[in-house]
C-alpha cells in the first residue's frame, strides 16, 4: 500500500538550525566513548562536581511535593534568592522581583520573547543566545571582540552600535565570568558600560551563571552600576553541580516587574511552572550553609589550579589563551600552527576540531559556533572530564591549606592532565 507523506512545514525561523553545539557535542562523544574510543570530554560545560549533600538531602525529603506552585515560583525559594544576590552582592532585590523558571536558557528565550527588541552580543558569545534570537524573529547585533582586549565587549563599541538609532529597543546580554573564554571584567569596565546601557535605556540581562565560581570568589555584578535596567540571572547548574535539575533564577528591579509579569504570563501557557521538589530544595542551596561555603571554596581551588596548568602547557607550545578567571572554559587559539595545518587540509576552526577529534579523542568546539568567523582558529575547552566528588574529597582533606599543582592535577584529574598532553602531542606532530 501506497503511503502518503505529509508536507514538512516547518516555521521558517527553525528550518536549518541545528542542535545546540554543546549537547552536540556531548552526544558525539557519548556514541564515540559506546564504541569502546578514548574520548577526553573537553566539550560539555558541565560541573564536573556533585551536588552538595545539604541540596541533596533537601530534595530527598521534599520528593513528595507534587502540587504546581505558582507561576513566578515558590516565594520562599524567591525571598532565599533575594537574600542570595545581598549577601553576595549587597543588592536589595523585592522577592516580588525574582522570577524561577526552568533553567535560566528558557528564562532568557522567554524574556526576548515577550520583549520587542534587538538581541546585542559580544563576539564571541555563548552558544545558544543567537539561534534563541533567530527562532523568536529578532535582529542580532554582534559587538565585535578580540584577543587584545581579552575578548571582552567594549563600551565604545556598543555606544557606537546604540547611537545612529538611540531610542530603538534592545536587550544587551553580558555573560561574565564568560562562557566561552572564562574572562570577566574589571570593575571600571562595568561602570562604562553601565553608563552606555544607561544613555540608551537598554535591557541589560547580566548572565551571571558562573559568577559563584569565580576563581578567587570575587565576582562583581554590573547589577551594582546600572540597578534600574539590570535582569540578574543566574541558577544551579554551575556554582552548585545541578545543570540536569533545571532550575533558572531571573532577578529584576522593582521597575521591570512589568517585564517580569509579561514573562510569567507566557510561562503560565507554556511550563506552567517550575518542578516543586526541586524548588524547595533549591532554597537549601541559595541561603547557603558552611558545608556550601566549604564545597564553593574548594571548588575554585581546583578549577583555578587546573586552568593554570593548562593555560601553562598550551602557552609553552606556542598555543594563545586568555586568561581565566572563572567557570572552567579556556578559548586556546592555534594561529601559530595555521600553515601547518592548512597543509594537513584545515582551514577553518569547525574542521580543526572535527580532525582533532578524529585523531586524538580530545573533543572541543570550534570558535565558529560562538560568532567568530569560521577561519579564526579558536576553540573552547571545558576542562571538566574528572571525578568532581574525588577532587573535593582530596582538595578538602589531604590538600587543605596546600596550593594545588601538577600534581594534584595528575592525581585527581588524570583526564585533564592526559588530553591536555595528547592534544600537545598531536601539535608537535603537524
Amino acid at each position: 500500500m501506497k503511503q502518503n507523506h505529509l508536507p514538512v512545514n516547518l516555521n521558517l525561523n527553525v528550518r536549518g538550525l541545528e542542535t545546540s553545539a554543546t549537547l552536540r557535542i556531548n552526544e558525539i562523544s557519548n556514541r564515540l566513548v559506546s564504541e569502546g574510543k578514548r574520548v577526553y570530554k573537553f566539550g560539555l560545560g558541565q560541573s564536573p562536581f556533585p551536588v552538595p549533600e545539604t541540596v541533596v538531602e533537601a530534595l530527598r525529603q521534599n520528593a513528595h511535593q507534587k502540587d504546581y506552585l505558582p507561576v513566578k515560583g515558590l516565594y520562599k525559594l524567591r525571598q532565599a534568592v533575594a537574600d542570595f544576590n545581598f549577601r553576595h552582592q549587597g543588592i536589595v532585590t523585592d522577592p516580588e522581583d525574582v522570577l524561577i523558571g526552568p533553567g535560566s536558557k528558557e528564562l532568557i528565550f522567554l524574556l526576548q520573547l515577550v520583549y520587542y527588541g534587538d538581541l546585542l552580543i559580544p563576539t564571541p558569545s555563548w552558544v545558544s543566545y543567537s539561534p534563541q534570537a533567530r527562532i523568536i524573529g529578532r535582529h542580532v547585533d554582534w559587538i565585535p571582540a578580540s584577543p587584545d582586549n581579552n575578548w571582552r565587549m567594549s563600551p565604545e563599541l556598543l555606544d557606537m552600535e546604540c547611537r545612529d538609532d538611540p531610542d530603538r529597543p534592545r536587550i544587551v546580554i553580558l555573560n561574565y565570568p564568560s562562557n566561552p573564554t572564562g574572562n570577566t571584567y574589571p570593575v571600571e569596565r562595568l561602570k562604562l558600560l553601565a553608563q552606555v546601557a544607561r544613555k540608551y535605556k537598554v535591557i541589560l540581562i547580566s548572565d551571571e551563571i558562573y559568577g559563584m565560581i569565580h576563581h578567587n570568589g570575587q565576582h562583581v555584578s554590573i547589577a551594582r552600576y546600572y540597578p534600574e535596567g539590570t535582569i540578574i540571572s543566574s541558577g544551579l547548574s554551575k556554582w552548585c553541580g545541578a545543570g540536569g535539575w533545571r532550575l533558572g533564577t531571573f532577578s529584576f528591579p522593582p521597575n521591570l516587574r512589568w517585564l517580569l509579569n509579561a514573562m510569567a504570563t507566557a510561562a503560565s501557557e507554556t511550563f506552567t511552572s517550575t518542578s516543586a521538589p526541586i524548588q524547595y530544595a533549591a532554597i537549601t542551596a541559595f541561603e547557603g550553609n558552611p558545608e556550601i561555603d566549604q564545597y564553593l571554596s574548594d571548588s575554585r581551588r581546583i578549577l583555578k589550579a587546573i586552568a593554570r596548568y593548562m593555560k601553562e602547557i598550551l602557552e609553552n607550545a606556542h598555543v594563545s589563551v586568555p586568561h581565566p578567571d572563572g567557570g572552567f572554559y579556556l578559548f586556546p587559539d592555534f594561529n601559530h600552527y595555521r600553515e601547518k595545518l592548512k597543509q594537513k587540509g584545515i582551514l577553518t576552526s569547525r574542521e580543526m576540531c572535527s580532525v582533532i577529534l578524529g585523531e586524538t579523542g580530545v573533543a572541543m568546539l570550534p570558535g565558529s559556533d560562538f560568532g567568530l568567523s569560521s577561519g579564526t582558529l579558536v576553540s573552547r575547552i571545558a576542562y571538566v572530564d574528572f571525578n568532581g566528588a574525588e577532587a573535593l574529597h582530596a582538595a578538602a582533606g589531604e590538600w587543605a591549606g596546600k596550593k594545588l599543582n601538577g600534581a594534584f592535577i595528575q592525581a585527581y584529574c588524570p583526564r585533564i592532565a592526559e588530553g591536555t598532553r595528547v592534544l600537545i602531542d598531536w601539535l608537535k606532530e603537524l
